[in-house]
């Protein structure tokens, strides 16, 4: 008999039934706001297989592209065959900052006896509560914090894969989806998405949305302007520059931050609750790299260091004798799942470590739950352990020639040629980030003080199978610091300490912006990058 599937839930199939008719059934909390007639397009769902089996995409679904479905509108027509689906907001491994750091407290917004006031504008009357939100807003990944802005107190966190995969698993895709017929979808299902979890926060806490005075949302230049509902088709064309940066070089702005109020965005908070997006470095190194740029000090001292802020697009950003240089880094999604078969983020049933021996495999699986596939830090450890044991060539050829090689055959995990053809690209980007920067301030590998590693990625990778392989500078270990997400760090600064975001402005300016493919020499270094083997130690 035909059967629904889910992750490792079963029902039979039933002629007539809609995908969300069995995420009830399977107890899956899948976001919706309209009542189940397909007009908030909140509950996006992937099909992973049985397309045929469902009826045709109703006129509500048109702005989906292959593979996804409302929940609330994909019926079964036919049980011949089984039908599998995946949440498209499912709960990835949350992280938060890990660096301990003390931080002042005073926010733009305040109590004044019995009122709440931003500067000396009244928002409110008091209502015994002052709630700040931080929001990182990645490619891949959504992670927000509600702050006590009384306290400091981080309160609640949440964090879910980010709901626009549905227009592509990169910015490059997403952009091109949103020149496109479905325009604003995008930013729909990001505020949507948002809402969802802002609504659980104050079910939970019981607390009215009106005590949401302020939000700080950091992301790279594309995930920033698309929540804040922006065109962002300049970015994804040379000079590669988002509206406000284009109008900033103009001189028509006096800076690249965005300032709304809530109720424009139709974020669920105060109506009046100041939404504030950090402002941009340059091109598509956005306010992330910004936040993550305050939470290391990245102005303070004098020691030369590299911040390297591994993601879908990664960011790296090196000082050196006073100058500081950044990029961008078209990695691509493969070390978050994307074009690896056997890929996926970093969720329930994802291995995270991977040792291989000549006898069979160790792993470590987030969850405890039999293991899916692999994220990102089992990703990295199975090539340096392939490369180890001399079962793949520094080319990505597997022993034998073979077009697979087994890594846990009792769950039929393995990789591809084709996988190991799309990691190595990625990889190669990192790798020409990091090698292009440090050359252009003339700083050498070994002479880096410290190298900053940040994000949910970084935070579990094993640094020396990373340097094995050539995904990271070789830089001795002892001078590598993870720093968590420190995107979310920085964004809680600017939140809880308005001074931190008038001296942002001061000091942006004086970051060096490379475009990596305008560097003479970027294909030669590409192709080197694509190779599983160490870094050259020199500037080479």
């Amino acid at each position: 008999m035909a059967q629904i599937v889910h992750d490792d839930s079963r029902r039979p199939l039933q002629s007539g039934k809609t995908l969300f008719d069995y995420a009830d059934e399977f107890q899956l909390r899948v976001p919706t706001s309209c009542g189940r007639v397909g007009t908030c397009h909140e509950c996006v769902v992937e099909v992973l297989a049985g397309h045929d089996q469902l009826r045709p995409q109703t006129e509500a679904e048109k702005f989906l592209g292959e593979g996804f479905r409302l929940a609330c509108q994909a019926t079964i027509g036919s049980a011949d065959g089984d039908v599998e689906f995946a949440l498209l907001q499912s709960r990835p491994k949350i992280l938060t900052a890990t660096a301990e750091k003390q931080i002042g407290l005073d926010p733009a917004v305040s109590r004044v006896g019995d009122r709440v006031c931003r500067g000396e504008r009244v928002v409110d009357a008091y209502r015994g509560r002052i709630y700040g939100v931080v929001v990182d807003v990645g490619t891949t990944t959504v992670v927000a914090e509600l702050i006590d802005l009384e306290t400091g107190a981080c309160l609640y966190v949440a964090s879910f894969e980010n709901p626009q995969r549905f227009g592509g698993s990169d910015v490059m895709h997403r952009i091109s989806y949103d020149a496109g017929r479905y325009r604003g979808e995008l930013h729909k299902a990001i505020i949507s998405a948002l809402n969802h979890e802002l609504r659980e926060m104050c079910r939970r806490l019981d607390f009215s949305r009106h005590a949401i005075y302020e939000v700080v949302v950091v992301g790279n230049s594309t995930m920033r302007d698309l929540f804040f509902d922006l065109e962002v088709q300049s970015i994804g064309q040379r000079p590669y520059k988002s509206v406000i940066e284009l109008e900033f070089l103009a001189g028509t702005r006096a800076n690249t931050r965005l300032e709304s109020e809530a109720r424009t965005l139709g974020l669920w908070a105060h109506p009046r609750a100041t939404v504030y997006g950090a402002p941009l470095v340059a091109s598509h190194v956005g306010a992330d790299t910004v936040a993550a740029l305050i939470a290391i000090d990245a102005l303070a001292g004098e020691e030369s260091f590299m911040l390297v802020d591994i993601g879908t697009n990664t960011e790296v950003v090196a000082r050196h004798e006073g100058r500081i240089v950044a990029a961008s880094c078209p990695a691509g999604p493969a070390f978050e799942g994307g074009g690896v078969h056997y890929g996926m983020t970093a969720v329930d049933g994802a291995i995270e470590a991977v040792r291989l021996t000549e006898g069979g495999v160790d792993f470590d699986v987030i969850g405890g739950s039999p293991p899916r596939g692999l994220c990102g830090s089992g990703l990295i450890d199975v090539l340096a352990e392939l490369r180890r044991l001399d079962r793949m060539t520094p080319k990505g050829v597997l022993q034998r020639r073979a077009k697979t090689v087994d890594i846990v055959p009792k769950h039929d995990i393995s990789l591809s040629r084709a996988d190991l053809s799309n990691l190595a690209q990625a990889k190669a980007a990192n790798a020409c980030g990091q090698r292009i920067v440090l050359r252009e301030l003339g700083l050498a590998p070994g002479a880096i003080d410290t190298v900053y590693l940040a994000g949910g990625f970084a935070e579990h990778i094993d640094v020396s199978n990373a340097t094995a392989i050539g995904f990271l500078a070789p830089v001795p270990g002892e001078r590598v610091v993870k720093v968590g997400n420190a995107a979310l760090q920085g964004a809680r600064e600017l939140l809880m300490v308005q001074d931190v975001r008038d001296s942002v402005d001061e000091w942006l300016g004086a970051i060096e912006h490379v475009e990596l493919e305008t560097t003479a020499d970027f294909f030669e270094l590409f192709v080197d990058g694509c190779l599983f083997s160490p870094m050259p130690d020199g500037l080479e």
